[in-house]
């Protein structure tokens, strides 16, 4: 062990990522051990990143020069959280200001395809954001909530509904000029969900598949679309909805003939509680397949006032679980909310880590630096190693970059202060994780 510095988060202590160096000795407390075994495990970091969502785009252009410019490098430069990774959704959201499809009404022959609404505002952010990471490996997800009116049951974009199987080559169609137009744009799609949610009737933009319309339309109408236009790189992804059922629906949509040759992973959320073993139950009976973890927030709803260090454990707790379990990548949902928690045009208000001060500025929240304590440390091409700890006080995970740096999360959330002797092959540092703090140990 070499070079080692701890980093810290500590509310009560007006501690945000602060630095400190540790002194290595030999040997270790043995009573207080936490080890770490350096064998890497197969599963390959992606990155970090979040959504470009309308209301972030419409908040950014209201934020006056100096706090966009902070925005930008809070998220995307190198002293903020160094994010290689966005998602945009495809046609509209909830969190935007109203429906609206890239095409006309009723049009079959998708001669009226165009995205000038998210050009005014959505793609300038998008390219912002990738100039400020300045990173050719930054990576974009799409992700639909609801197709057209017209191509679904129930006539509307909200709702729910499924799509009219008469459209599902119309709609694979769709996706791929929505991907050509992007790549018009310069924006790097590398990956692609079926369906945001597709188990949910939402009061916004939704739409149902079953896990064998999910496994079809991939293997029959989308994938074929994608190879014919060249776009066979960009990978596919089923359910991207909650965790508790990812596993059953990953079982019965790879059943479909050609599903499975035609995806490259399952999505998640997390509005339903941890289920990380749904993950390891995926990652065990389908090997080959990935893992993204691609949307959470906290939502007002639910969890209201709650309190900031609630909120941002919240967030350390579900990605050190994800990750443990086998997630390679990570994705937040809106960059950017109001004050009131949108816009959203069905009033279905959530948090963000950056939010609008109402006066032209941002304001960073508590759990805008617990995701810094993996996103700044943990780096594409990262893999797993094994973190072996004495107590259940500390929740702990362990990372080797590929220059060979170990990364180290330990989140204490109890009442009281833990101490720690963190050890590899015979070498150790003693240090103190105190009450609700976190904290990451890098070293060579």
């Amino acid at each position: 062990m070499k070079n080692v510095k701890t980093v810290t988060t500590n509310w009560k202590k007006g501690k945000f990522w602060e630095e400190e160096s540790l002194e290595v000795s030999s040997g270790g407390d043995v009573m207080h051990m936490l080890k770490v075994y350096p064998e890497p495990g197969s599963e390959v970091i992606e990155g970090f990143g979040g959504a470009f969502t309308e209301a972030s785009a419409v908040n950014f252009s209201l934020l006056n020069d100096e706090a966009k410019d902070e925005f930008l490098e809070g998220y995307f430069g190198d002293s903020g959280l160094r994010y290689v990774l966005g998602r945009m959704h495809m046609n509209s959201c909830d969190f935007g200001l109203g429906n609206y499809a890239y095409v006309k009404e009723g049009d079959e022959s998708l001669e009226s395809f165009d995205i000038s609404h998210d050009r005014e505002q959505i793609i300038p952010l998008v390219k912002q954001a990738m100039e400020r990471a300045g990173r050719k490996d930054f990576g974009i997800l799409v992700s639909p909530w609801s197709p057209p009116a017209y191509m679904k049951t129930n006539g509307e974009m909200n709702h729910g509904g499924k799509l009219r199987e008469e459209y599902w080559k119309l709609w694979a169609d769709y996706y791929v000029r929505y991907l050509q137009e992007l790549k018009k744009e310069g924006l790097p799609v590398r990956y692609l969900t079926v369906q945001n949610e597709p188990e949910a009737v939402q009061t916004w933009d939704s739409c149902i598949y079953t896990a064998r319309e999910e496994g079809r339309f991939a293997a029959d109408f989308l994938a074929p679309a994608l190879r014919a236009a060249g776009l066979e790189d960009i990978q596919i992804f089923i359910w991207d909805h909650n965790k508790e059922n990812m596993y059953d629906r990953a079982r019965e949509s790879f059943q479909v003939p050609g599903c499975r040759e035609a995806v490259s992973g399952v999505a998640m959320h997390w509005y339903t509680g941890d289920h990380f073993d749904s993950i390891r139950a995926v990652k065990r009976a389908f090997p080959e397949q990935r893992v993204f973890f691609t949307e959470g927030c906290v939502e007002y709803s639910r969890f209201g006032d709650s309190g900031e260090v609630q909120k941002a454990e919240m967030y350390a707790h579900d990605m050190l679980g994800n990750l443990r379990a086998g997630a390679e990548a990570w994705f937040d949902w809106n960059l950017l909310l109001d004050t009131q928690g949108g816009p959203n045009h069905v009033e279905n208000f959530c948090a963000a880590p950056v939010m609008c001060d109402g006066k032209g500025g941002i304001e960073k929240r508590l759990s805008y630096y617990y995701i810094g304590h993996f996103s700044r440390y943990i780096k594409p091409g990262a893999r797993q190693a094994v973190a072996s700890c004495y107590s259940r006080e500390l929740e702990t995970a362990a990372f080797i970059n590929r220059d060979g740096t170990r990364t180290v999360v330990l989140i204490n959330a109890a009442e009281k202060p833990v101490m720690v002797s963190l050890a590899e092959a015979g070498e150790s540092v003693r240090f103190q994780v105190d009450a609700h703090e976190i904290r990451t140990v890098i070293y060579q």
